[in-house]
């Protein structure tokens, strides 16, 4: 169902060329996150969305501030936490099915509990018949469908996904896009999504965090009123969508004229 977290005033800096003044890329960030909750985190390029879900992840340490994920910092990596990359992110010399036993592997699962895993998660994304594919031989559809089952096959409680269907088409976009949302009704877990398209955002999200830039900040924690379970097309059709996607809009734009 997921697990919860909290994000408490964290902030990051990086170190400018001169390797002496820094830069903050996020100032302030504080938020709660129920177990099993989506929330979407939209803004311009550079307002540290990315930077966030790695720290959130483990792999980057803020500056200062805290991140508590049931009931515990996060300090370093956990299987607890999966990533999902827009840019899929997987091994070329190995085959589908060793793409998505990759991290069950690094647990350390048994040989046959694992193959049961991947098989199952190779069965839930809709990659039956391509086990022995490797990456090049697969759509990026399909790579896509790879690393989100290597993240689930983990079972997480925190899924962390930076703009997954951003390197896709339109169609394939869209057809990914109901499939995990279906699958996320049937296995909650507690989701950070990054986008850049609202309609996305608001298909998806329990809530969406605008954010500003120059530092990354959040400007308004927006509510989706949306009954689930959600139907593509009945969502957008909707009066709540449109008025939704306004609001996010002059939020967006306010921000851009600064």
């Amino acid at each position: 169902m997921g697990a919860a977290l909290e994000l408490t005033n964290v902030s990051k800096q990086f170190p400018d060329k001169d390797q002496v003044s820094t830069h903050e890329v996020l100032s302030g960030i504080s938020f709660k996150a129920k177990a099993g909750e989506f929330i979407s985190l939209i803004g311009s390029s550079g307002c540290g969305k990315t930077t966030l879900l790695r720290i959130v992840h483990g792999l980057e340490t803020a500056t200062s501030g805290t991140v508590i994920c049931d009931g515990r910092p996060v300090v370093h990596p956990d299987h607890n936490r999966a990533f999902v990359f827009q840019h899929f992110n997987l091994f070329p010399w190995r085959t589908v099915r060793e793409n998505i036993a990759y991290g069950l592997e690094v647990r350390g699962d048994p040989r046959g509990e694992r193959d049961y895993h991947v098989q199952s998660m190779i069965a839930l994304v809709g990659l039956r018949g391509y086990e022995k594919f490797y990456p090049h031989e697969i759509s990026g559809g399909m790579q896509q469908r790879v690393g989100i089952a290597r993240a689930l096959a983990l079972a997480p409680d925190v899924l962390l996904m930076d703009e997954p269907f951003g390197a896709l088409d339109a169609i394939t976009r869209e057809k990914l896009q109901r499939d995990i949302a279906e699958i996320l009704e049937d296995r909650p877990k507690t989701t950070l999504f990054v986008t850049h398209n609202m309609d996305e955002a608001i298909y998806f999200s329990d809530r969406i965090l605008v954010f500003g830039t120059k530092p990354g900040r959040i400007v308004e924690d927006v509510v989706v009123p949306l009954a689930r379970p959600r139907q593509a097309d009945l969502v957008r059709a909707s009066r709540e969508f449109a008025e939704l996607r306004e609001h996010l809009w002059s939020l967006l734009s306010r921000e851009m004229q600064k």
